[in-house]
């Protein structure tokens, strides 16, 4: 599985994911999608003849022409959380929430360049610290794997998080119709959930569509799977520590988090966002199925 793997080059791991994506996808029943990645399309009467490819047509014995950034079939922004929280687990040979989705960020990417969409990056924390445009020419796609791949040895010290202000900005700041996809495990303070609510329903403004990835360590931060002993919890955004044996804090906080992820998942439910539970244990084709599912139904 690729969380296990040492930290290197972030475009050869999205290569990496990608390839063993599309083959699983031949095997699949999903073998019927388009899964041709093309840079051309097939000349059409009107079209400009200077875009032909002559090399294609002297190969094939027909006309394609060659795509340009205006002629994209999609634009998606990647909006990214920084913020402490990500970076749990701080183990090694381990990938932590954060490097899990900027792989992961970094496969789509890939997925865009190859299908000469329009792609763009929105990091943040408690404010957006980095935004890019969104555009799918090759020196864009280059600078967007450069940014992505610094979050592989970013440490982000007691940042905390503004989900639900960051998604407002997106929102106001993304005019034309777009994939939104958000890498976050949605960890704003559970007496701001209304407020999350109302971030996720204006990302439905101008008809956009959009992923949540809620990214976690399923086992830990779910499931609550922990050895039956004291343990010292810090918290990564405030650095606060707490005291306290697993086994006994086990059912409440059980209770808390299911209803926390149960009240966010109906909402998205209800405004029509689509919520995936990412876990950082597990395959890129968590990722990669949903964006691709979505990005068959826009185009």
């Amino acid at each position: 599985m690729i969380q296990t793997l040492p930290l290197q080059n972030i475009q050869l791991l999205a290569k990496q994911a990608v390839e063993g994506f599309i083959i699983g996808l031949h095997k699949s029943p999903f073998h019927g999608f388009s899964v041709e990645f093309a840079e051309h399309k097939q000349y059409n009467p009107g079209d400009n003849v200077k875009n032909i490819d002559w090399r294609i047509y002297g190969k094939s014995g027909k006309l394609f022409v060659k795509k340009f950034d205006e002629e994209t079939n999609l634009r998606c922004n990647l909006v990214i959380d920084i913020s402490g929280s990500m970076q749990f687990p701080d183990k090694p040979k381990q990938y932590n929430k954060l490097q899990f989705s900027a792989i992961a960020a970094a496969a789509i990417v890939q997925l865009l360049k190859q299908q000469q969409d329009a792609g763009g990056i929105t990091l943040f924390d408690d404010a957006i610290t980095f935004k890019s445009n969104i555009k799918s020419s090759g020196s864009h796609i280059n600078n967007l794997y450069l940014e992505l791949e610094k979050l592989l040895a970013y440490k982000s010290k007691n940042k905390s998080t503004a989900t639900t202000k960051v998604l407002h900005e997106v929102a106001d700041n993304t005019h034309k119709r777009s994939l939104i996809i958000v890498f976050s495990d949605m960890m704003d303070r559970y007496s701001e959930s209304e407020e999350l609510f109302d971030a996720l329903q204006h990302l439905k403004y101008n008809k956009h569509e959009v992923i949540i990835f809620n990214v976690h360590d399923g086992a830990h931060e779910l499931d609550f799977n922990w050895e039956n002993r004291p343990y010292e919890f810090i918290d990564l955004e405030t650095g606060k520590s707490l005291k306290l044996n697993t086994t006994a804090a086990k059912e409440i906080y059980l209770q808390k988090m299911q209803a926390h992820q149960k009240a966010i998942a109906l909402k998205c439910m209800q405004f029509g966002i689509d919520m995936v539970q990412a876990d950082i244990n597990k395959t890129m084709e968590q990722i990669l199925m949903p964006y691709f599912l979505k990005r068959n139904k826009m185009v």
